[in-house]
């Protein structure tokens, strides 16, 4: 690559960020298996919580372990070590774990911990960057997190180190995620907000209309009474049911012109319901997903943008709509 004065930067990035993918690539030859495989058992038969710890720039990065453990269904948080040194160590039982990031394996206030944590008995795993160090001797296992050369150009600011530590504790969360045989519906369970957790966690019974808010009207209603009907609710369509409230079928607004439209206006005075509406519609149940309901309503040669709700008997319990679906984030 050629450097030149408006590229000498986008050149030095680029150096940088070569420089911690190389660190995790040899972080990855690195650690020692047998360590590794100590600290997924832990975690694996760990009747508790997963305690993360850690000061300064190695505290950001245990906190985002911590977050990505809760979030993939492994209980976890984080506790900073000048907290649980006065009074927060109440949170800590017998049944957690402890990771420990450290990038010296030295840090006064994770050291002072650590006979806290073996009085009462929580395994701790450690990653760090020093295997001779205070922390290292008194771990259960230890994952070497160690760097040739931080991206700092100083070689001081954490940078190389910290990257690698969050890979080590991504690589540890990822594995969990695979001995666990976590699903995408479980990682939607902690997403409810997220677009993947509204697709598989999101049911029609949540957005459609139901109840008095459920237009319904008699097969043998007058097409006056549609409009009336069709007004009210404020829907664009309404449920044709019999007298068990069993469906027959729906009128949309476009049912309604068309009928009209196609219909002599000295015959209007014939012009009812049963003849108006759309026979055996595709229905949707309340357990349905909406995401479902949305594919179903747009995945056909002709969009529609009403569906009735059934139960397994075809009893009419309610109406969803396309954008009923759209709003709620889908």
């Amino acid at each position: 690559m050629t450097v030149t004065g408006s590229n000498i930067h986008a050149s030095q990035v680029l150096e940088l960020l070569k420089l911690e993918a190389e660190a995790i690539t040899q972080a990855a030859h690195q650690l020692n298996p047998q360590e590794v495989d100590k600290a997924i058992a832990l975690l694996m038969h760990c009747p508790g919580k997963v305690i993360l710890t850690g000061v300064g720039k190695s505290g950001i990065v245990a906190r985002k372990i911590a977050a990505t453990l809760t979030s993939t269904r492994t209980l976890a948080t984080y506790l900073h070590p000048c907290d649980a040194l006065h009074g927060d160590f109440g949170i800590v039982t017998g049944d957690d774990v402890a990771i420990i990031l450290s990038n010296s394996g030295e840090t006064e206030e994770a050291v002072a911990m650590l006979p806290y944590l073996k009085h009462r008995q929580v395994p701790i795993i450690a990653i760090l960057g020093n295997l001779n160090s205070t922390l290292a001797r008194n771990a259960n296992a230890v994952l070497d997190a160690s760097v040739a050369k931080e991206a700092c150009p100083l070689n001081l600011a954490p940078t190389a180190s910290t990257t690698v530590a969050m890979a080590i504790g991504d690589a540890l969360a990822m594995t969990l995620v695979q001995a666990k045989g976590l699903t995408p519906e479980d990682f939607a369970l902690n997403h409810p907000a997220g677009r993947l957790g509204k697709r598989l966690t999101l049911k029609v019974a949540d957005l459609m209309h139901s109840g008095a808010y459920n237009p319904t009207i008699s097969p043998d209603s007058s097409w006056l009474e549609v409009v009336e009907k069709i007004s009210q609710a404020g829907l664009g369509a309404v449920n044709a049911i019999d007298r068990d409230r069993r469906l027959l079928g729906i009128i949309t607004d476009g049912d309604l012109r068309r009928a009209i439209q196609q219909t002599d206006p000295t015959e209007l005075g014939k012009l009812y319901a049963g003849k108006i509406m759309t026979r055996n519609p595709s229905v949707v149940l309340p357990t349905d997903l909406a995401y479902d309901a949305l594919q179903m309503m747009e995945n056909r040669p002709s969009q529609i943008s009403v569906l009735p709700v059934v139960d397994e008997d075809r009893i009419c319990v309610g109406l969803i709509r396309l954008h009923d679906v759209v709003r709620s984030g889908l």
